[in-house]
């Protein structure tokens, strides 16, 4: 089977050519195919946004995205029929009771199953007689998820999803959202804050700063490239040297994240641990982070 995603040396300017004006990207490529999923993060700014709306085919960028094959702008009502998007923003209409939104759904979308849906839905608190404008941030997500779980979907995008969720809404999303990508076929793409919470999620991650990609490849790329390095702050003068990408001060210690080719200089200086991503991306934000 092909990518389900493919994203080539995709530009956004905003502003004109001679002055930049906005959120911009610049140069971003990446492939997906069934059974990976890209963690996409930066800061506010970065450049998300523009790259989910350009996969969307919400507006036009240089370089080549294809999604299951397909053009987004060009081939915009096919491609939706594979690609959905989840995001912080409610775009569910309020007026409605539940009931009638998944009728309304069920005859609009040739592969929705109403059935599956409800299924979904008695698991959580929502109850298809109450009107949509009269649920919770938390059940407003997992009516959206149990909509999208319940349809064809080969690529999902997720765009802070579980922002200003509490700890119980974010363990039901998840779950659920595990159990659709867990029947096989299908690539998932979230951007969020949440570096932690997601991070066992992900077989894959794209860092952008300021539009630009500083970081893409597997997580067992990073894990390879990269380390951390926990020793007393004393042995800083001998670490130095060695261009640490990023340190941390503790009581009486302190962390350091170094490239790979370092392991064997330090090994006496101190307890080698994996890296972790929340590492990664404070490093390669820099100051800005």
């Amino acid at each position: 089977m092909g990518p389900l995603v493919e994203v080539k040396n995709v530009s956004k300017h905003y502003g004109g050519w001679r002055k930049n004006t906005g959120e911009a990207l610049s140069d971003v490529s990446f492939t997906l195919h069934p059974g990976q999923v890209l963690g996409l993060l930066g800061h506010n700014g970065a450049g998300k946004s523009t790259l989910i709306k350009a996969m969307l085919g919400n507006h036009q960028a240089s370089g080549t995205i294809r999604i299951n094959g397909m053009d987004p702008l060009t081939e915009r009502e096919a491609v939706m029929r594979s690609l959905s998007y989840i995001s912080d923003v409610n775009v569910l209409p309020g007026w409605m009771k539940v009931a009638d939104l998944l009728a309304y759904v069920n005859g609009v979308h040739p592969s929705f199953n109403i059935d599956k849906a409800r299924e979904i839905l008695q698991r959580t608190d929502v109850r298809e007689d109450k009107k949509i404008k009269t649920l919770s941030k938390g059940m407003k997500v997992q009516l959206h998820l149990a909509i999208v779980v319940a349809t064809d979907t080969k690529v999902l995008i997720l765009d802070e999803p579980t922002l200003g969720l509490d700890l119980m809404y974010r363990d039901i999303f998840y779950r659920h959202l595990i159990e659709w990508f867990e029947e096989g076929g299908r690539t998932l793409i979230i951007a969020s804050h949440e570096v932690a919470e997601i991070e066992h999620l992900l077989t894959d991650v794209l860092i952008l700063k300021q539009g630009k990609p500083v970081f893409y490849g597997s997580m067992e790329d990073m894990s390879s490239r990269y380390f951390m390095l926990e020793a007393s702050q004393s042995a800083g003068d001998k670490i130095a040297p060695l261009a640490p990408i990023f340190s941390r001060k503790g009581l009486g210690t302190c962390e350091w994240m170094l490239d790979a080719k370092h392991i064997d200089a330090v090994k006496e200086l101190g307890e080698k641990k994996p890296v972790q991503l929340a590492n990664v991306f404070l490093a390669l934000q820099g100051e800005d982070a």
